[in-house]
């Protein structure tokens, strides 16, 4: 929806071809097992929405979603400590990815330059290996026919097909990573008890990926309509099931701190749980590719999916088409290069998120096939030093935040300032657990 609201403003139609029937409303979406699990956008993937779909956030908190500052409203437990709830720096709007698809896609589609074309499945590129002019596709009823086009736009997701289109043409494989810590992911809706259902914060206890064993995480999120949605995740050997009766044990009991099992043990199941297994950190390196045809972009999970837990996947498919847009401002439509150009735009948002949560990742065992190198060692014992400073220090804390809100690049994270407060370290004893007021406390149930 994003890559063709940002089309709109050089060409005259804007297809997009959609496998299945979209919903109307805030409703299940066929092949998106995703969407039942915890979805954060960062204030940097929010800012690149409104860039391409002004007033997009304030049509969210009116249909229910929450708008919540950083620090101050997310209760975080890292590997190294509990954060603080320092004053705001960014903020995250939080809802069910149904009312988030469901409340852009009404915006977007409204343009009648924008041309939906459901139950139809893509086959193929077509064009040759130095052009592509169009694609192939199949509909509902079998017939197959070609989609010309001045630009083809790969927004299919984890499922993307683009390596055999491409080797179809004769071009060479893409030089690709993945990183697969074996995460498995498991959530449930729940009703929020009456004294939380107005700015209540959320609650995030994180892996410790060099613990020597797997990791296993849970973040309680509060959606539209009073409602929490929690998810559960544990990497190989540390998995959470999609057992009903072992959701809230979980919680209490496999978490690094059972501040989440004590909420939802006084809330109200509204769902069963959902469960995922396809998680792994997969990236196509696309921008190096050569040689690269006219005509043809990748971008989204198609071109990097993440491990979900760092919800970042929104964000960064928002501001690759903020970069597919300014391109084709800066060099003009249909030029030669174009492609390439927009190949290596449309990556650049992707590297902040991929070394988050590849640099996480690495370190369970099986994730890659060799191992952390030097380097993910060396930067992970750095990122260890900053993570314990910003448990007691503000100004490092809001540091982090510039980046995982993608709002700045890592290259922050080297600043001079950050390096000498690293060295000191916290300026503020550690938290004993976790900051949350009286007020917030009465909707748990302490666990004897």
């Amino acid at each position: 929806m994003l890559a063709a609201r940002a089309l709109t403003e050089f060409a005259d139609v804007v297809t997009v071809v959609e496998r299945d029937v979209l919903p109307e409303g805030p409703g299940p979406r066929k092949n998106l097992p995703q969407a039942q699990h915890v979805h954060l956008l960062w204030s940097g993937g929010a800012s690149a929405m409104e860039e391409l779909v002004p007033g997009i956030t304030g049509l969210l908190t009116d249909a229910g979603a929450n708008r919540l500052p950083l620090t101050t409203d997310m209760v975080a437990l890292s590997p190294q400590g509990w954060y603080r709830r320092w004053s705001e720096s960014h903020y995250m709007v939080l809802s069910s990815r149904d009312l988030l698809d469901a409340t852009l896609r009404a915006r977007v589609l409204d343009d009648e330059r924008i041309k939906l074309v459901e139950r139809t499945e893509v086959l193929g590129l077509q064009g040759t290996a130095g052009a592509v002019t169009g694609v192939r596709v199949r509909g509902h009823d079998g017939a197959e026919r070609t989609l010309p086009a001045g630009l083809v736009v790969d927004a299919t997701g984890r499922g993307s097909r683009a390596p055999e289109w491409l080797a179809a043409l004769g071009l060479p494989a893409p030089r690709q990573r993945q990183v697969n810590s074996g995460l498995a992911y498991a959530s449930r809706l729940y009703r929020a008890p009456d004294t939380a259902r107005r700015g209540f914060p959320v609650l995030n206890v994180q892996a410790a990926p060099r613990g020597g064993g797997p990791g296993r995480a849970g973040i309680l999120m509060p959606v539209e309509e009073g409602r929490w949605l929690v998810t559960l995740t544990g990497t190989r050997g540390g998995e959470p099931t999609s057992d009903e009766s072992d959701f809230e044990r979980f919680a209490t009991e496999e978490l690094r701190h059972p501040v989440i099992g004590e909420f939802i043990a006084g809330a109200e199941p509204l769902s069963g749980v959902a469960f995922t297994r396809s998680t792994s950190n997969r990236r196509y390196y696309y921008e190096r590719s050569r040689p690269w045809p006219d005509g043809f972009t990748v971008l989204g999970d198609a071109l990097a999916a993440y491990n979900p837990v760092y919800g970042h996947g929104m964000s960064v498919a928002a501001q690759s088409a903020v970069a597919l847009r300014d391109t084709i401002r800066a060099r003009g439509w249909g030029g030669p290069g174009l492609a390439r150009a927009l190949q290596k735009a449309v990556a650049r948002p992707v590297n902040a998120a991929w070394d988050l949560a590849t640099g996480q990742d690495v370190f369970y065992p099986g994730a890659t096939e060799n191992g952390p190198t030097l380097r993910d060692r060396i930067l992970a014992a750095y990122v260890d030093r900053l993570l314990l400073t910003a448990t007691g220090n503000g100004r490092i804390a809001r540091r982090f935040t510039d980046v995982s809100s993608l709002e700045r690049g890592a290259h922050v994270l080297l600043a001079p300032s950050v390096l000498l407060a690293a060295a000191a370290g916290p300026l503020k004893p550690q938290l004993t657990g976790p900051p949350l007021t009286a007020e917030e406390w009465k909707a748990a149930v302490p666990l004897g």
